[in-house]
């Protein structure tokens, strides 16, 4: 399996730390001293999840050098659908992917690295050749803008991939964990109203509440158990950290990628990072930022990647891949 090839979308319209801070008391510096974070992308009412994925998934199947109608799969790594039922089937249909069978995964912002481990076992298997993985979510609609514990961090678009059979299969090593004991540190919960139909029988109308997350808990989380999953995703690839080429951590918090990159001894040059620009855009924020390395020309064919993905779930693990092929 190699990656062929890679694309990405977000909305035009930006959000600075200082016009922030006229929506919630907040500053540039409270901000950016505790995440990195400068400014972050949201999508306008009149935008989509489905377009900012579908632009994406067109612009990394014309690297490829691929048709729509040659692509076999379409997965997309999601927790904020348009539709509840899925929607990489309207993705599919925007693409003109006509071959392609599509379905959504939700792992929250581990989505994009459990969705390339997922993607590769149907390669590996021979079961589809051409597939196309998206990372996407819309997070500015089930943000709490009164609370700036959450509201500062989260920002919206969308990543994608092709992946293909390879003489030489590019996963080199993975690992990934879950723990739900620790669900509620980080979530995006179902709410019920109560509606009663007759009385005896009464039902939940469902919504969701907005974000809510324990800030000191993930963090403490995400410095212990990142580096300890990319040490074992290392381990089964049989390399160490000397022999990554780059560190490419879902973008969290700065502090959080500073301190996974210092308990693995990468330096810094290696580190990717995209958070001043966009903040946190979950299972978006790994092929955000992929995107952006292999089109500016830094990361060349044949570059080891560690990348990670964290969060809600609680949910994280890791993936050792060459770029390319």
């Amino acid at each position: 399996m190699a990656m062929t090839g890679c694309g990405s979308a977000a909305p035009a319209v930006s959000l600075s730390n200082e016009e922030l801070s006229q929506v919630v008391e907040t500053s540039d510096e409270w901000i950016a001293s505790r995440t990195g974070i400068r400014s972050r992308r949201l999508a306008s009412a009149n935008e989509s999840l489905v377009g900012f994925a579908t632009e994406a998934a067109r612009e990394a199947i014309a690297m490829a050098n691929l048709d729509p109608t040659d692509i076999d799969l379409i997965l997309l790594a999601t927790s904020t659908p348009e539709d509840l039922f899925g929607t990489a089937c309207q993705i599919q249909a925007q693409l003109g992917a006509t071959r392609a069978v599509a379905f959504d995964l939700t792992a929250a912002c581990s989505g994009f690295v459990f969705g390339l481990v997922t993607a590769a076992q149907f390669i590996r298997t021979g079961v589809y050749k051409n597939v196309v993985l998206i990372g996407a979510d819309v997070l500015s609609r089930w943000v709490d803008w009164e609370d700036r514990r959450t509201c500062v961090l989260f920002g919206d678009g969308a990543g994608a991939v092709v992946l293909q059979p390879d003489d030489r299969d590019r996963l080199l090593g993975f690992a990934l964990r879950s723990d739900g004991t620790q669900n509620s540190y980080l979530n995006l919960a179902y709410r019920a109203e109560h509606v009663a139909l007759t009385d005896k029988v009464a039902i939940g109308r469902g919504t969701f509440a907005p974000i809510t997350m324990n800030g000191q808990e993930v963090y403490r989380f995400a410095a212990r158990r990142v580096p300890e999953i990319i040490e074992k995703a290392l381990f089964h690839a049989e390399l160490t950290a000397n022999d990554v080429d780059w560190l490419l951590l879902h973008q969290a918090n700065q502090r959080i990628l500073d301190a996974v990159a210092q308990r693995l001894k990468i330096p810094p040059e290696k580190v990717i990072s995209n958070l001043a620009e966009f903040g946190n855009t979950s299972a978006a924020s790994i092929p955000l930022a992929l995107d952006a390395e292999v089109r500016q020309g830094r990361m060349k064919s044949g570059d080891i990647v560690a990348s990670a993905g964290f969060g809600a779930g609680l949910s994280w693990g890791a993936a050792i891949f060459e770029w390319g092929c």
